[in-house]
């Protein structure tokens, strides 16, 4: 360990899309902070689907497992950890969770050696974007990770909880907790009713106790107006080096199975509330610059519409707009290395 890199250097399986989210996103970040990253790409798309339209292939469940069994017989399958994101169907879900489980049992005699970050990627705002099946088979391998990242609507899905105030948060967070055995859980994008407020999202977490109770903190921030592609593949990839990197800070805990602290620490010093408001910190720094670039960007196609008299195509429009919004990560390295912290935990 050194002071750029504060942690062990760590070999990560990285399972997800490509182009600009998924791996494209996930692998740049992870591999800016010091880590050793073998990508295995779920689609290989001309673009994300943010676009409306992308040229390109899934993979399927075979490819994937054969691309794992490539990596055996190399003797290249030596990972600390494994981050899951997208997946193109049950199939592959349960594909990648044999990958994951075989990985887990190779460190079986040293507990606290490996670890399974699970973004379970199916859907946003009340609507499934990925087949019906796809949720019931993540309900068959969650139990084997050891941090899932859902969002709002995803929690739902999961725990079979509508999340509609703090008391059903709390309650979907129980449930995983208790039914699958979830060791921690982060639920991005939580917005709930509160009507005169300024508008701001919360990032709900918690790590179970021996008695698998929750221990919940929040971190919120200002939201930003604009619509982002590759955020959810940004926060999971960050997620898991600072957790790592939290991990690493506390003595003999990385020894310990999942990294669950002990009973007493409570929900505002565990190290994945620490982890979680660097991760923030970095986010909310790219995510402003980010909408200072597609502003002026926006404001110059628009002036050269006016300029050539021409009227807007809404298609071409929207396409620009999407450009517009990529992700400004590679010219912001600085707030990935060294996030300012300005949202702190608290408890819930």
């Amino acid at each position: 360990m050194s002071k750029d890199f504060p942690f062990p250097e760590t070999r990560v399986l990285a399972v997800a899309m490509g182009r600009y989210v998924g791996n494209t996103m996930a692998g740049f970040v992870m591999q800016s902070l010091g880590c050793e990253v073998a990508a295995l790409n779920t689609v290989q798309f001309s673009n994300h689907l943010g676009y409306g339209q992308a040229k390109g292939t899934r993979a399927t469940a075979k490819e994937i497992t054969d691309l794992y069994e490539g990596l055996k017989e190399s003797y290249l399958d030596d990972f600390d950890m494994i981050l899951s994101g997208y997946l193109p169907g049950a199939a592959s879900v349960e594909a990648v969770g044999s990958i994951a489980r075989d990985l887990k049992y190779k460190h079986t005699m040293k507990p606290g050696s490996f670890f399974w970050v699970l973004d379970p990627v199916m859907g946003d705002n009340g609507k499934l974007y990925v087949a019906e099946d796809v949720p019931t088979a993540y309900k068959g391998v969650i139990k084997d990770a050891d941090l899932i990242l859902p969002n709002q609507f995803e929690a739902e899905t999961l725990s079979g909880v509508k999340i509609v105030d703090m008391d059903t948060l709390k309650e979907a967070i129980t449930k995983l907790h208790e039914e699958y055995r979830i060791p921690h859980i982060l639920i991005t994008s939580i917005s709930l009713p509160s009507p005169g407020a300024e508008k701001s999202l919360s990032v709900i977490g918690s790590t179970m106790t021996s008695a698998a109770t929750p221990r919940i903190f929040g971190v919120k921030i200002p939201a930003i107006d604009c619509f982002f592609s590759g955020t959810g593949d940004m926060f999971a990839a960050l997620i898991l080096v600072r957790l790592r990197e939290a991990v690493f800070e506390i003595e003999g805990l990385s020894e310990i199975d999942a990294w669950r602290s002990e009973d007493d620490v409570a929900a505002t010093d565990l190290p994945l509330a620490r982890a979680t408001e660097k991760v923030l910190a970095s986010m909310h720094h790219v995510l402003t610059k980010t909408k200072e670039k597609r502003d002026e960007a926006m404001g110059k196609y628009h002036s050269r519409v006016k300029g050539r008299g021409e009227e807007d195509d809404e298609k071409k429009f929207h396409l620009v707009k999407s450009k517009a919004a990529e992700v400004a990560l590679v010219r912001n390295l600085e707030a990935l290395k060294n996030p300012d912290v300005k949202f702190r935990a608290e408890n819930v």
